[in-house]
């Protein structure tokens, strides 16, 4: 419908063309805001190679190139804010970043629940779901600290997760959330035009492996400032230690081990059918919404060479990472028994759990509400079958004691909790 309409629109003229050109982006956003200083100009790099790929391979349809454009100015909107609130308060960067728990793990691994279990814990920080979407207040936020005037923020993420769920009604079910619902810092790189949420979200294959060849440090850099912003915009105290996780830290360990020197890290690991199986998914869910011209088969290939690559460089990481720095945590042992697993987790991080357990415990009921089907997928729908996952994934699964099931069931209603 919205695409029909966009259609429309521009055949009135009353809705322009999209303009997927980075001068004529940036312009946008200077004389929207009035600032210029969009900060380290590193990355401007990532987002000449992602508009080449949008424009060259994506194939977007009218609701996919207005929303993108759209997306776009969003993003460069807050560089500028992001620099504006820097000159207005410079502590904000003096505020340290000590010690922070970073959950790493394929996609679908179960990285959700663990991070909102932790994040359940007052004794750390995290961030919330309307925060990686608008990490960045606006200029009169100062008024909303002074209680003169309300956040729009929460309102404006609670706006696009129902035109997300209108767009496709299965995306509740296979990430539920809501604008307060604790979340990942994926948006965060996204602000300097990196991140796996450009492939999950549009066919850009040149983008990505154009990526998987560079340095990524100065978009871990920006993550760190824009997490020092957010705990400065919460009123959160530096002294709490942050809980992060995104996938996209199993292709950039090293840089995010450069930002962040001391952090805990916990490695989520699960049978890779269902990782890649419901990978593919949650990607062919989202890229139908932008695009006509999808290809079930090819986004199971794409998923599937980018799980093994994920892992591969995260396993090559750890070789440089002290063993008392990290832990394992078993998918199939927090299906099975999580306070036990947990338990582990906080021996771990030297901290008692007992403080925590009815924060968990808060969680666990609410999340039982969020999410109100199962998440169904298959190999199959996707081009791919059992023997080939299983073989090319035996050494990891080996490796590091995965269970693995002989035969997922024949039906696609296996249910994903993420």
């Amino acid at each position: 419908m919205a695409d029909g309409v966009i259609r429309a629109g521009r055949k009135l003229g009353a809705v322009g063309h999209a303009r997927l050109e980075k001068d004529f982006l940036l312009d946008q956003a200077m004389q929207a805001t009035g600032l210029d200083d969009f900060g380290d100009s590193w990355f401007e790099c990532p987002f000449e190679a992602l508009l080449e790929s949008v424009n060259g391979e994506a194939r977007l349809n009218a609701a996919g190139d207005f929303s993108a454009m759209k997306q776009f100015h969003h993003i460069l909107r807050d560089r500028l804010y992001t620099q504006m609130w820097f000159r207005r308060h410079p502590e904000i960067l003096a505020r340290p970043l000590k010690n922070p728990v970073v959950i790493v793990g394929p996609m679908r691994s179960g990285t959700t629940r663990l991070h909102r279990l932790l994040a359940s814990d007052r004794r750390f920080a995290h961030l919330r779901s309307f925060e990686t979407i608008s990490p960045v207040p606006r200029p009169e936020f100062e008024q909303v600290l002074a209680g003169e005037m309300e956040d729009f923020r929460p309102k404006l993420a609670s706006r696009i997760m129902k035109v997300a769920r209108l767009a496709n009604p299965r995306t509740l079910s296979i990430h539920p959330t809501g604008p307060y619902e604790p979340e990942e810092e994926l948006g965060l790189l996204v602000a300097s035009m990196w991140s796996m949420k450009h492939d999950a979200q549009w066919h850009v294959p040149s983008y990505a492996r154009w990526c998987e060849g560079q340095d990524p440090v100065p978009a871990y850099r920006h993550m760190a400032d824009l997490l020092r912003l957010i705990g400065w915009s919460q009123q959160e105290s530096s002294l709490r230690p942050w809980i992060l996780k995104t996938p996209q830290h199993m292709l950039d360990l090293p840089a995010l081990l450069e930002v962040f020197p001391d952090a805990r890290l916990i490695f989520t690991h699960r049978d890779p059918k269902q990782v890649v199986g419901s990978a593919a998914s949650l990607a062919w869910n989202q890229t139908i919404i932008y695009s006509d011209h999808n290809n079930p088969e090819r986004t199971g290939r794409e998923w599937l060479g980018k799980t093994a690559r994920m892992i591969e460089r995260m396993r090559s990481a750890r070789d440089i990472i002290p063993a008392e720095r990290m832990i394992d945590v078993q998918y199939e042992d927090m299906e099975n028994d999580w306070l036990s697993t947990m338990a582990r987790v906080y021996r771990f991080l030297e901290l008692d759990i007992e403080p925590a357990l009815a924060g968990m415990q808060r969680y666990l009921d609410r999340s039982a509400d969020l999410k109100r089907r199962p998440h169904c997928y298959s190999l199959a729908e996707f081009g791919l079958s059992e023997g080939d996952v299983n073989d090319r994934f035996a050494d990891y699964t080996e490796s590091y004691g995965i269970p693995v099931e002989t035969r997922m069931p024949a039906s696609s209603a296996r249910r994903a909790a993420n």
